[in-house]
């Protein structure tokens, strides 16, 4: 890797480092509850293993920074590129994203549309990735 390209790199991580810190504060809760963790392209996934009592959760995975949680393995494989394209949001807007990201559904109810469905961010993770519909809830 050239040198400036490694720089960027490593900038990404650092402006998305206060995101990615609260992701593993609730990673560490989902490992307590019998969870998994694995590294993929960069990304720590941490989902919670099949057989473990299932809290019930609004949403199949998350994403804070650089870490991604999951209700289960399956889900992850499948929300994966979703998840990822949150991943590459987080590193443009670093702690924004805590605000934008609300303040974009905010803005959507306020005009009428679905908070989550027409959220910019939410938008542009679905036309990016190829989740198939029936597991878009992520």
């Amino acid at each position: 890797m050239e040198p400036l390209a490694l720089l960027l790199k490593i900038l990404r991580y650092v402006w998305a480092a206060p995101c990615t810190a609260v992701g593993l504060s609730l990673a560490i809760i989902l490992l307590l509850l019998g969870g998994s963790m694995r590294v993929r392209g960069g990304v720590l996934e941490v989902a919670l293993r099949r057989g473990t009592r299932q809290l019930h959760f609004p949403i199949s995975a998350i994403t804070f920074g650089h870490v991604v949680l999951g209700l289960n393995e399956q889900l992850l494989t499948q929300l994966r590129t979703h998840e990822f394209v949150h991943v590459r949001q987080y590193e443009r807007w670093g702690l924004l994203f805590f605000l934008a990201y609300p303040a974009s559904s905010l803005w959507q109810w306020f005009v009428g549309k679905n908070p989550y469905w027409d959220n910019h961010f939410e938008v542009e993770a679905r036309r990016l990735s190829t989740v198939p519909r029936k597991n878009r809830r992520a």
